[in-house]
């Protein structure tokens, strides 16, 4: 049984799904987790599009906000009674996958758990799949859990309607009943 499972966290409800996965399996073996968090190119590039106005201290908050992420995931953890601890990576050599797969060696993980949003078609193809890029080039096992798919929606009901057609001149009518 897996001992060591490694849990990637970014704070969204799929990275959510994937960390209670790895808290059920570690509190079924007795193993233990490391969460990790890793601030790469990407989500650097991406904060500061998003704010461009502001000229602030970007790597500052960004480690901010990651290790407010991992707190949270900590707490989570040991709310359930699983030994834990945690990594924030900020380095910029490497995409993020290579950062997860560098610490599963670097801790002797025996396997990684990490949710995907399960994109297909142009929706992966553009974005990419973090998920898909840590499984291919894994040295241990990898289990991904897709996020829940949103409820579908139900369409809202529709009153009857009686309609009237009158000839010659075909007008419409139409009653609602």
């Amino acid at each position: 049984m897996y001992q060591r499972i490694l849990v990637p966290v970014d704070g969204s409800a799929t990275s959510g799904r994937g960390l209670e996965e790895a808290i059920r399996m570690a509190r079924q073996s007795g193993g233990q987790l490391r969460l990790i968090h890793v601030i790469d190119e990407l989500s650097m590039s991406l904060s500061m599009d998003a704010y461009s106005g502001f000229a602030g201290d970007w790597l500052g908050l960004l480690r901010e906000g990651g290790q407010q992420v991992l707190q949270e995931a900590q707490d989570t953890v040991k709310a359930a009674g699983v030994p834990v601890d945690s990594v924030l990576l900020d380095n910029f050599s490497a995409p993020l996958h290579e950062h997860v797969n560098a610490e599963a060696a670097r801790w002797n993980a025996d396997l990684i758990v990490l949710g995907t949003h399960g994109r297909r078609g142009v929706g992966r193809a553009l974005l990419g799949s973090s998920a898909e890029q840590v499984l291919r080039s894994a040295s241990v096992p990898v289990l991904l859990l897709r996020s829940p798919e949103p409820p579908a929606a139900v369409p809202e009901p529709v009153e009857p309607a009686h309609v009237t057609v009158s000839l010659p001149s075909a007008a419409l009518r139409v009653e609602r009943v």
